[in-house]
């Protein structure tokens, strides 16, 4: 019951599993502190937070007896873990996707639109779901191939399929990332720049992609912006020139970013835009 209970919370492990290093921020993650007074060949306790594997050894150690046999949790326990990795699992999924940029520039488009709610919020988070997982289906299909089919079919053991799927989903978050955001996050973590990216951990390299897409995604709102201010700024001067200064220009000026947006096919070339930016 319990391997069933993990299948379940698979995304959590692959987001959480960095192969096998602690997400303490230490001098150096691979090595365990020595305090005064050890003995030589004493191992002092490892500082920072439990690794994931720590934390899997736990779990397998609380659900077997002192005889080596596994024992049934309660039902309220179970419910617990089910619940609690649902509730974390999407907030995972949206900050290591390509989910953030797109809702961001559609949010950007609809308020340089200036149509209120229109599209209402569950039809952009709705767009920017499915832009999403058309962008993200090569990393899906390389952790399928990789990971998934292997682990149904008994080739490898849950904890190497899960380093394998975390692995993908790094190597596309590092090509998304800037480096001076990354270095920015090793340099607070205090640990020596590794020779290869994917040797970052993952506490660096989440946070280094998410403030990397609200950069990208900023930039491409601002870009957004621009062409719909020019018909607001002419709008507002030809109603200035006209003396009707009580009218208000975004009720003139909508119909015509409407039009504008309409005629340059704005959803196509803002799709097509989306998914080109991702590399």
């Amino acid at each position: 019951m319990v391997k069933k209970l993990i299948i379940m919370l698979f995304p959590a492990f692959v987001v959480l599993i960095p192969t096998g290093i602690s997400f303490g921020q230490s001098d150096n993650p691979f090595v365990s502190p020595v305090r005064p007074g050890d003995t030589p060949g004493t191992v002092a306790p490892a500082a920072g937070v439990p690794s994931i594997e720590d934390l899997m050894q736990i779990v397998d150690k609380a659900t077997t007896d002192e005889e080596g046999e596994a024992k049934e949790w309660s039902t309220p326990v179970k419910l617990v873990i089910i619940f609690s990795g649902l509730a974390i699992v999407p907030s995972l999924l949206v900050m290591m996707t390509s989910f953030t940029r797109i809702v961001i520039v559609l949010a950007f488009v609809r308020r340089a639109l200036t149509t209120q709610t229109i599209p209402p919020t569950v039809a952009i988070i709705g767009l920017a779901l499915f832009l999403t997982l058309y962008t993200m289906a090569p990393t899906f299909a390389k952790a399928n191939v990789s990971s998934i089919q292997p682990y149904l079919a008994d080739e490898i053991d849950f904890k190497t399929a899960a380093s394998r799927a975390g692995d993908c989903i790094k190597e596309f978050m590092l090509r998304q990332s800037r480096e001076a955001d990354l270095a920015l996050f090793v340099k607070m973590a205090k640990i020596e720049p590794p020779e290869r990216l994917m040797d970052i951990g993952m506490h660096i390299v989440i946070p280094a992609f998410i403030i990397s897409e609200f950069r990208t995604a900023f930039e491409m709102g601002c870009l957004l912006f621009i062409p719909f201010l020019l018909v607001d700024m002419v709008i507002a001067s030809v109603l200035l020139s006209a003396g009707m200064m009580m009218l208000p220009p975004v009720m003139i000026s909508l119909p015509f970013k409407l039009m504008l947006f309409i005629l340059v096919d704005g959803w196509g070339l803002l799709a097509r835009s989306l998914s080109l930016s991702f590399r």
